[in-house]
């Protein structure tokens, strides 16, 4: 009777293929079998399950599967050699050992490694070369899925659930068929099936293997696996696309589509999570692989539903900087970068779009400006527009709002004077072509300013409750203009002013404290019949003036020509303050009092600020 000698290498144990030999006699067949199980095989086992990392899990169920079966056959199981060494670890010679052992034992090595096969037959060890059947992947997790399904949410103590539906449309939902409790024996042994076949199936990988957490792309599906003590209890995620779409199955104007084939190369793809980001990228990045362009990706996980044309890269050495470089070599026409989160892939974007690749950036934000802000200070104020031209704002899987960015030198809305000239970004809406936001450096800091009037539904309900307030105290004709919905003036005849005022102001004190507002009295000038539009039209004389600042001061400079006229200032055409100009020429606001904080919050916004005689 002879005896047969193997020893398995790590990858037939991980993958389940030591034990599909023995189960179906082919190892054995020809007498007495000794099975040696080298201590280098236990250690990298034992060191991946230390780490929490889901193939040092399967090894291990199936170092305990192949105990149970040696016991019911002719399979002697012999543990031999040396633990390896920490230096051996981290130069990698694990397999080298492995090969030596085999080599003094006499024995086969068993192995699924084509490149470890290789060098053991060069070595002349005889090999046993085991590749895993490919057939048609049929998942056990593919059974929670339906049509509908977009996510399956497997945790440990409590039933499965679904999301069903749709971007920004769906529900979740108990699994009718799957309605118990599911175990922590149950999770376990689904988790060693994604692993085997992720690591058999040429279409799927594992993307991320540490501690407690492995992310596994299985084919079509996005798998997250997790364990104490990353996470309170076991738990698998599976996200499955469920929809497909090309760039004309959504609402595209005949300029957005101008625009994608001829000018946009630098684009910012933004919403909240489930918006439909990654659907949208995967059909631009098909549009472009259509128009005859080179498109690769950079991604972790890897889960965009690409065409087979387009190359998707991930972390390389975990740096995507290095992606980058490689990519740079590779000359690729247009990158999506899925997703921007932290200052280095800002960064990275940048680099590549100035390096004059075409660039697709996905980013999380609740709208498209904030997809902007994410911007600052991450990128330099005047290359934003050659970094990114293009921002397209997705919810519920629809385009909900495309602006452009470009740059110009200007003074900003609201400011008057020539030398408040400098650079200015605009974001304007793509389709209206309307300026609906300005950057620009303020001081010494970067302000993204709305180009919008003041919320005028609130500052109407304020202005009823003013006016409501005066009718208790007087029947004369007066007039109520709301600067902010924290700010009025009230315009009252000369003879009524005092009565509304009340003795050392506590009268008007009490309004303001009831109401919350500040209120300032002036003198209604003119017939009583008057609007407030007509007071206006009759301010004669526009004043130029320049602004200066202080430590303690701003200063509106009109001239030493103006000195002792009395003067009103305006914010967005509406009264802000009646003064008396200093025998310098000068009006100085004290920066901390509420009215110097009133300006300068006008001024940073860019509100458009008018003095008149």
């Amino acid at each position: 009777m002879t005896v047969e000698k193997y020893v398995p290498d790590t990858s037939v144990i991980i993958n389940g293929m030591l034990t599909e030999l023995i189960r179906k006699g082919e190892i054995g067949k020809n007498g007495d079998v000794v099975l040696i199980i080298l201590k280098t095989v236990l250690s990298e086992i034992e060191s991946q399950a230390n780490k929490g990392r889901e193939i040092g899990y399967t090894a291990l169920e199936e170092l305990k599967e192949i105990k149970k079966l040696s016991e019911l056959s002719k399979i002697k199981i012999e543990v031999k050699g040396e633990r390896p060494t920490l230096e051996q670890i981290k130069v990698f010679e694990l397999d080298e050992l492995i090969r030596q052992e085999a080599k003094k034992e006499n024995a086969i090595l068993i192995t699924s490694d084509y490149p470890q096969a290789t060098l053991a037959e060069i070595e002349g060890i005889k090999t046993w070369l085991i590749r895993k059947p490919r057939k048609e992947l049929r998942l056990k997790i593919k059974n929670f899925f339906t049509d509908d399904t977009m996510s399956v949410h497997l945790r440990e103590g409590i039933a499965p659930l679904a999301k069903k539906g749709k971007p920004g449309k769906w529900k979740l939902v108990n699994i009718p068929d799957y309605e118990k409790i599911i175990e922590l024996e149950d999770l376990q042994d689904l988790s060693r099936d994604i692993i085997e076949r992720s690591k058999t199936d040429k279409d799927s990988f594992i993307e991320i293997d540490e501690s407690s957490c492995t992310v596994v792309q299985l084919r079509v599906y996005r798998i997250s696996i997790t364990r104490p003590p990353f996470s309170d209890r076991f738990e698998i995620t599976a996200v499955r696309p469920i929809v497909k779409f090309n760039l004309d199955d959504y609402t595209l104007s005949e300029r957005l589509k101008d625009r994608f084939e001829q000018k946009a190369e630098g684009i910012l793809v933004s919403g909240p999570p489930g918006s439909g980001k990654s659907t949208f990228c995967s059909a631009l990045g098909d549009f472009y692989a259509k128009q005859g362009k080179i498109v690769k990706t950079m991604e972790k996980p890897r889960d965009l539903q690409v065409s087979s044309e387009i190359t998707q890269y991930t972390e390389l050495g975990g740096d995507f900087e290095k992606t980058a470089e490689v990519l740079l070599l590779v000359r690729p026409d247009y990158t999506i970068y899925d997703e921007l989160r932290k200052t280095r892939d800002f960064e990275v974007y940048a680099d590549m779009r100035l390096a004059g690749v075409g660039m697709v950036g996905v980013v999380h934000s609740s709208s498209a400006i904030d997809a902007i802000q994410r911007l600052i200070g991450r990128v330099e104020l005047g290359v934003i527009p050659q970094v990114v031209d293009t921002v397209i704002q997705l919810e519920n899987g629809e385009i909900e709002k495309v602006y452009k960015l470009e740059m110009t030198v200007k003074v900003p809305s609201g400011m008057v004077e020539a030398d408040l000239a400098r650079p200015v970004v605009e974001v304007r809406d793509f389709d209206t072509n309307a300026l609906e936001f300005e950057i620009y450096t303020f001081g010494e800091q970067v302000v993204i300013i709305p180009v919008i009037s003041l919320n005028e539904s609130k500052s109407h309900l304020i202005k009823e409750d003013i006016e409501n307030e005066l009718r208790n105290y007087t029947s004369s004709t007066f007039a109520v203009e709301m600067i902010t919905p924290k700010k009025a003036i009230v315009y009252l005849k000369a003879s009524v002013i005092p009565k509304i005022i009340g003795k050392k102001g506590k009268r008007i004190g009490k309004i303001e404290k009831k109401l919350g507002v500040h209120i300032d009295v002036q003198e209604l000038e003119g017939p009583e019949n008057w609007t407030r539009e007509k007071y206006m039209a009759n301010s004669s004389q526009k004043v130029e003036f320049g602004i200066k600042y202080t430590k303690k001061y701003i200063i509106l400079d009109l001239g030493r020509q103006f000195s002792k006229k009395k003067v009103q200032i305006l914010i967005e055409e509406k009264p802000f303050l009646t003064a008396t100009v200093g025998l310098d020429g000068m009006i100085r606001f004290e920066k901390n009092s509420p009215l110097g904080k009133e300006l300068s919050e006008a001024i940073t916004r860019g509100l458009k600020i008018m003095v008149t005689i």
